[in-house]
């Protein structure tokens, strides 16, 4: 008999739709509460932190290395028209909604915004925290949009566009923190300054 689903190492939770399974790499983490159903890929040192869903069931969802999904965050598609695809080093907020939408490489989406259909956040380009980027709409690379609906506000600075590109490396470091914490293994990670 098939499982009804399998738990990653810190506790996640993955299920198969139509039999198909989600694929997740080794050297990722999917963490406590997080659920990953279906035709969902999950590449190398991705953190899927606390109390995700990400739903691949009428359309596939793609993430690439090294993003971070935050707590709270749904991620959901399209049937047979859009899937949902993140690029690498993306960051993702608390509680955000993506849906059957796009993030480029280097994107960056505030806690509790919302991504609609076709809608795509381009590299470097950031959407601010609350702010809801309706069907079809692009927020350019450079560019930060806010509002509901969103609108483009102002360029991206250079350090704003510095300090994101080096959030991926600290997430990764605090979901190996996490990690090792959750399967009581020692380790030598200094404390969270």
């Amino acid at each position: 008999m098939t499982p009804l689903y399998r738990e990653t190492d810190c506790g996640g939770r993955l299920t198969p739709y139509m039999g198909r399974w989600p694929v997740v790499d080794d050297s990722a983490f999917v963490f406590h509460g997080a659920q990953v159903i279906g035709d969902v890929e999950i590449a190398a040192n991705v953190s899927i932190w606390h109390n995700c869903v990400l739903r691949g069931d009428v359309n596939h969802i793609r993430i690439g290395e090294r993003t971070n999904i935050q707590d709270g965050t749904v991620i959901h598609v399209s049937t047979r028209t859009h899937p949902t695809i993140i690029g690498r080093d993306v960051l993702v907020g608390h509680k955000v909604m993506l849906h059957a939408c796009t993030l480029e490489d280097h994107a960056f989406v505030g806690m509790s915004a919302i991504v609609m259909d076709n809608a795509r956040v381009c590299t470097d380009g950031m959407l601010a925290a609350g702010a809801m980027l309706t069907p079809g709409k692009t927020v350019g690379s450079g560019e930060l949009w806010a509002g509901s609906p969103a609108k483009f506000m102002r360029a991206v600075t250079p350090e704003e566009t510095l300090r994101n590109r080096k959030m991926a490396a600290h997430y990764h470091r605090l979901a190996e923190q996490h990690r090792m914490d959750a399967l009581g293994r020692p380790h030598d990670l200094p404390a969270y300054p």
